[in-house]
């Protein structure tokens, strides 16, 4: 038989064949013998992604936990935001979805959309087009604060389904979603208090982010693991360990690979 819709044709209103072979049995075994898999690597987008967030979350929250400058002084980073931040990040997320993650997916695409709708804020704001906000220590701020409240809720999700990938992600967007959370509370309530203990726990969260972008980085490199992400497979988190095969799909179809 030369094709599936032979196959199906021919063995319409027939529930085995000759060789006790069911329909369904054949048709996928035809699909078996024709399909072609083309293989198009895709460097780890995470990296640049995981790298993006960090470089500026760490100013943002350095800030904001009182380590520098005052509130006017965030229309200096905004721009560094915007680009890198914003639109590293949102690129790394559309190149996640080539590498079919679909955490990294979402992640990346949310929290780049968000850096840069906070650029486009301080430039309307350094523009005149928006009012200043008031003095560093005046954090009541209820149209910024219901950003956080959405992306607490979904960088949470986020975090949860990272729990089957590796404890590096899950604790890179845990504390990410903790520190969002604090940070909605602080500008809705106006604690001060609560802003600054935010802006500490999103700067821990940049420091596991900058680990898990590192750890994807040197294992593509060395083509081993040289920083252990936590994976719940042994021979992924032993130093020097080679984890992965050139070719591989963890779901059983041979010459393709989901994820980074």
């Amino acid at each position: 038989m030369s094709s599936v819709s032979n196959i199906s044709s021919t063995l319409r209103g027939q529930t085995y064949d000759k060789n006790g072979k069911s329909d369904e049995e054949l048709e996928a075994a035809a699909w078996r013998e024709r399909s072609r898999i083309v293989l198009n690597p895709v460097a780890s987008p995470s990296a640049m992604g995981l790298f993006a967030f960090s470089a500026a979350t760490l100013i943002v929250a350095g800030n904001l936990a009182g380590w520098y400058g005052k509130a006017s002084t965030a229309m200096y980073f905004a721009p560094f935001a915007l680009a890198f931040g914003g639109i590293g990040q949102f690129l790394a997320g559309m190149w996640s979805y080539k590498a079919r993650d679909t955490i990294a997916t979402v992640v990346h695409t949310m929290w780049g959309s968000f850096w840069i709708a906070y650029g486009i804020l301080w430039l309307m704001i350094g523009s005149k087009a928006l009012a200043m906000p008031p003095g560093a220590k005046s954090t009541h701020l209820v149209g910024v604060g219901m950003w956080f409240v959405m992306l607490a809720i979904l960088t949470a999700v986020c975090a949860l389904a990272a729990v089957a990938k590796n404890i590096g992600v899950f604790t890179t967007l845990g504390l990410l979603a903790a520190g969002s959370a604090l940070l909605s509370a602080g500008y809705l309530s106006g604690s001060h208090t609560t802003v600054v203990a935010a802006g500490w726990v999103l700067v821990a969260s940049v420091g596991a982010a900058i680990y898990t972008g590192a750890s994807l980085i040197f294992a593509d490199s060395y083509g081993r693991t040289i920083l252990p992400l936590g994976k719940f497979k042994k021979d992924a988190n032993v130093p020097g360990r080679v984890i992965s095969h050139p070719i591989e799909y963890s779901g059983g179809m041979p010459g393709a690979r989901v994820g980074q």
